[in-house]
């Protein structure tokens, strides 16, 4: 038996017992939440940011309409995100994961819950979620934001609201899908860019959601992701 056959023995099972742990744990709460929305964007924005307060707002909208409030548990947007879910004594949630740099759990998170792997957490927004609002960000947002995207696209989830705020920060990405990957390339289809909602205002993200529950009907009835 070689080194590479000793190492799984010794550390792969264990590693598959932690991994399914997180995803126990994790289902076991979020299962509890009722329906949410899923907040993304930079850990980097400061306070004074005006779209720091456009997500304070976005978020206790949402909670005052009884949906729960689900971010990456961290600072800046998300921040901002489980503040508001929280001042309207919403259900707010924090998936926060251990990081270098930048991750810390911000106190207003009141339903923290703690993942060691990306992978995991990624299923738990995407899982427990009826729509997502990307809030300006970096290389982790566009990563959750193509995910979500895909995964809508692909039919692998329902159609669920995906909302671009910002219009500033995201129309260039947007002109350039439109003219490089649907006009020349052809690489997505005409409808495709049709799956997202692009918008400065936090009242029309939370109607855009609002409208979406309302034609999926109670809660019981709204679709999952992966079911």
């Amino acid at each position: 038996m070689n080194n590479t056959q000793l190492s799984f023995i010794k550390e792969d099972p264990w590693r598959i017992f932690r991994i399914m742990a997180e995803f126990v744990d994790s289902f076991e709460i979020l299962s509890r939440a009722g329906p949410a929305v899923t907040v993304f964007g930079s850990a980097r924005i400061p306070r004074t940011d005006p779209y720091y307060k456009a997500t304070v707002d976005l978020a206790r909208g949402l909670a005052k309409h009884n949906l729960a409030v689900i971010t990456g548990g961290g600072p800046g947007i998300m921040e901002a995100a489980n503040k508001g879910a929280a001042l309207a004594r919403g259900k707010s949630i924090g998936l926060n994961i251990a990081l270098p740099r930048e991750q810390k759990g911000n106190g207003y998170a009141n339903i923290p819950i703690h993942f060691h792997y990306f992978f995991s957490r990624k299923v738990c927004f995407v899982k427990y979620s009826l729509g997502f609002v990307f809030m300006p960000g970096g290389f982790g947002t566009l990563d959750e934001f193509f995910e979500v995207l895909t995964l809508v696209q692909t039919e692998r989830i329902p159609e669920f609201p995906l909302i671009l705020f910002g219009k500033e920060h995201w129309s260039g990405l947007l002109q350039w899908l439109k003219r490089r990957m649907l006009e020349k390339a052809k690489y997505i289809g005409p409808g495709d860019l049709g799956l997202v909602t692009l918008t400065d205002d936090p009242q029309e993200a939370i109607d855009v959601i609002l409208d979406y529950e309302r034609r999926v009907g109670p809660p019981e009835m709204v679709p999952r992701a992966f079911a």
